[in-house]
């Protein structure tokens, strides 16, 4: 049957349902959210007194950060109401959602109310993360049970990816499809199929993870913060680490898991990591549950420096100041832009860390071999699960790949690790990796057939560097891919993937080939960010020494390469995500379309640096600015609105919140709510565009600026702003020489010039100042801390 969901009911307003209703209004569904008559109001006739709970918690979720909404007005698609009088509501729902306390009686009681009013086809599912899916349909009618499953969402709803699927005896298979793809095109989710067993995969995975650690320290005799520096990023975890990912979620909650699989799984091999350390009995028996109590691994202190974050001893749980880690495994790896090639570094180490890594990832290895087909029956979905649920840039079985099947396999052998005997027998029959790439497509060990299988959805989840047989071009920085069916895909990979002279060079040679030989261009990167803009150290380096004109040769080549994607004679469409600041900015401003992820942050940022965007940023705002120009309102409104977005270096919080700000435009580019399929779209458009005839567009001479009309109005506004303390000499210096820009330069009248006019000014404005002090100041500040200074 073909399903639609318009409507959904969440049950349970806490932290979690307050959150997934959020998400659900965010792609544009109507929601109900429901929870229990307020205390003290079960008398009251008054709507407001008897949904006083819902209601607050609802406030809580949208004024908190970071915020579980694209954009603050979808918060009107949510309802509010209890269960005594609202819950007759949900017969209108296509999908009911149980987010209500963990306990299997309660569950059960709503379960039956639920039954009174639910229409027969509605699917129903539960959030738990860890009562058995079984038993709680269990007295339910037929019709219930066939459209019941666990649908176990991680929090934050809207930034954690995961959503784990979780089907009983009786589930529909089609329901199980149905929600499996759903929560891919809509919900933007890597949707995992589980297995109905304790804790399900990721926390069943990540909790021993984490357990495993906490013996290893004991082990080899770590602190807090050197788990927590060889946990983090530098081997493609989160920056929580470890310690701090545990106060976030909650330390009674990690030991609930723990002591959860040690009771249910007397299977398990190694149920003993689950036993909990007497040190963590005791830091949960003292109410350090972590940040919901307001100490745990860490406590903040106010002090007259300001906010210290102190770290735990746990052999005298006491607090004391945080140490800074010394491995010199770790500053070695820490140069080393791949992450592949740090792990390998970091486990071949011979310091304490190396130590540490083999037995991490050994013991990880050996259980995760050992839960195949314990808890899934694929490989990938183990590894789906930790990098959409737990953060993990590449999941275990790629990491041991990563390592060297074969060859860890006998390490561990020496150290003492079993593997499961199915890892024994892939080897061999001559399979030496779980994953490889076969003509361009991924593919993984199927255990059961004992053949490599495909990647499910791989022509929807298009990554480029599968394509690496089909490498066209290449320079230190850059690649370009044939990706099929006549399209060219371009990325580049460099620190925060910054956009520097061998990326333009790429760029331009990229755009070339795609003129010569294909129907068009994908610009996309498989990086954490799309591109946190210019190479801002190169700029400070020409502008210290004052080599103004290799500067002004280096932004007029910046310039060029925009202007090369805006016109070129095959359609160029990228596919933006995370971190789309400054030049990144600029260049999906110039391209034929964006296809972008729904978590993108995108903006023209050069004025916290004390600069205005000098890649053809200023001028594509200004130009726009002309083109929504209508004759019911001051003229002045829409250049306002477009000045006062580079001005305050505004940078959207969502693909959604870009079209509020001018840098999507609607009805023309593209929001992709998974990350995963932004690429596959941006081909499947420039195929589009291709096929409807691309005519290479022309260079603007026709674009309406309002020289002192609109200056004067400008400088008023800046000059108030800088009256009123909002703004710094240099803040007001900066925004007068936009506006000058945006305005078109000092003209006496409205007037139509070209676009190269606008560059031009641009790039004038950019060169002045990079030669005042306080941008470099500005600039150098960023170089050496991350952050501008305010000056």
């Amino acid at each position: 049957m073909k399903r639609t969901i318009r409507k959904v009911a969440v049950l349970g307003s806490g932290v979690m349902g307050s959150r997934i209703a959020c998400h659900f209004a965010g792609i544009g569904v109507q929601v109900v959210l429901l929870d229990m008559v307020a205390k003290g109001a079960e008398e009251s006739s008054k709507p407001a007194e008897r949904n006083k709970l819902v209601n607050d918690a609802l406030q809580s979720a949208i004024k908190s950060n970071p915020s579980p909404v694209f954009t603050k007005d979808v918060v009107k698609k949510i309802s509010t109401g209890n269960f005594t009088d609202n819950m007759k509501d949900i017969a209108s729902c296509d999908w009911i959602i149980e987010v209500v306390v963990e306990r299997l009686d309660i569950k059960q009681m709503i379960y039956a109310q639920v039954e009174q009013f639910r229409k027969p086809g509605t699917l129903v599912t539960s959030n738990t993360s860890g009562i058995p899916i079984h038993m709680m349909a269990e007295g339910r009618s037929d019709d219930f049970k066939k459209h019941f499953c666990g649908s176990h969402f991680f929090n934050p709803p809207r930034y954690l990816r995961l959503l784990e699927v979780i089907p009983t005896p009786y589930t529909d298979p089609e329901v199980v499809d149905f929600l499996m793809q759903y929560g891919d095109l809509y919900l933007g989710k890597t949707t995992v199929l589980c297995k109905d067993t304790p804790a399900f995969i990721a926390n069943r995975i990540g909790v021993f993870s984490i357990m495993s650690i906490f013996h290893i320290m004991e082990k080899l005799g770590l602190n807090v913060d050197e788990i927590d520096a060889l946990t983090g990023p530098v081997i493609g975890r989160p920056k929580s680490a470890t310690f701090r990912t545990a106060d976030v979620v909650g330390i009674d909650t990690l030991v609930k898991v723990a002591k959860g699989v040690a009771d249910n799984c007397p299977d398990d091999e190694a149920k003993n990591i689950f036993t909990i350390p007497s040190w963590l009995e005791k830091i949960v028996a003292n109410n350090w549950l972590g940040d919901k109590t307001g100490q745990g691994f860490f406590q903040k202190k106010k002090s007259a420096a300001g906010k210290e974050i102190l770290t735990l001893n746990l052999q005298t749980m006491e607090y004391g100041a945080r140490q800074k880690p010394k491995f010199a495994s770790i500053d070695a790896a820490k140069p080393i832009e791949s992450l592949k090639e740090r792990i390998k570094l970091l486990n071949a180490a011979t310091d304490k860390a190396g130590d540490f890594y083999r037995q991490f990832h050994f013991a990880l290895f050996s259980y995760i071999s050992h839960r195949i087909p314990e808890i899934s029956d694929e490989i990938y979905r183990l590894d789906d699960a930790m990098m959409a649920g737990f953060g993990w840039e590449i999941g275990a079985f790629e990491t041991w790949d990563t390592l060297g099947m074969a060859k860890t396999v006998a390490a561990m052998k020496t150290a003492g690790y079993a593997v499961a005997g199915w890892v024994e027998e892939m080897l061999a029959g001559g399979a030496t990796s779980f994953y490889k790439v076969d003509a361009g497509k991924r593919v993984y060990y199927d255990m059961a057939s004992k053949t490599y299988q495909p990647l499910p959805g791989g022509d929807a989840f298009l990554v480029l560097n599968n394509h690496a047989d089909k490498t066209i071009w290449k320079n230190s920085a850059c690649k370009l891919y044939d990706i099929g069916d006549g399209v060219a895909g371009f990325e580049w990979s460099s620190k925060m993937n910054s956009i520097g002279g061998e990326v333009l060079e790429g760029l331009n040679k990229a755009i070339g080939i795609a003129e010569e030989k294909f129907k068009g261009l994908v610009i996309a990167n498989e990086g954490a960010n799309f591109s946190a803009g210019a190479n801002v150290g190169m700029i400070f380096m020409l502008a210290i020494e004052q080599e103004y004109d290799e500067l002004d040769m280096a932004i007029r080549m910046f310039q060029n390469s925009m202007m090369r994607v805006r016109y070129s004679s095959v359609p160029v469409v990228t596919a933006p995500h995370g971190l789309t600041l400054g030049g990144g900015c600029e260049m999906n401003l110039h391209a034929d379309k964006i296809c972008a992820a729904a978590e993108t942050y995108i903006g023209l940022v050069e004025l916290g640096v004390g600069l205005i965007p000098g890649g053809g940023g200023t001028k594509e705002f200004a130009l726009r600015a002309g083109d929504e120009l209508h004759e019911d309102e001051p003229e002045t409104v829409t250049l306002k609105n477009r000045f006062f977005s580079i001005a305050t270096a505004k940078v959207a919080t969502s693909a959604q919140e870009a079209y509020g700000i001018g840098i999507l435009r609607k009805g023309h580019d593209e929001v992709v709510m998974n990350i995963g399929r932004r690429i596959a779209e941006a081909k499947k458009s420039v195929i589009e565009i291709y096929d409807q005839g691309y005519t290479m567009p022309q260079p603007r001479k026709d674009v309406k600026v309002l020289g002192r009309q609109g200056l004067g109005a400008m400088l008023a506004g800046i000059n108030g702003m800088w009256r009123g303390g909002y703004a710094t000499d240099h803040d007001a210096l900066v925004a007068r020489k936009l506006a000058y820009v945006m305005c078109g330069g000092d003209l006496s009248e409205q007037n139509l010039v070209s676009e190269q006019y606008l560059l031009d000014l641009e790039r004038e404005a950019f060169l002045s100042l990079c030669g005042e002090k306080k941008t470099l100041e500005r600039i150098q500040s960023v170089l050496k801390s991350g952050r501008p200074i305010r000056n």
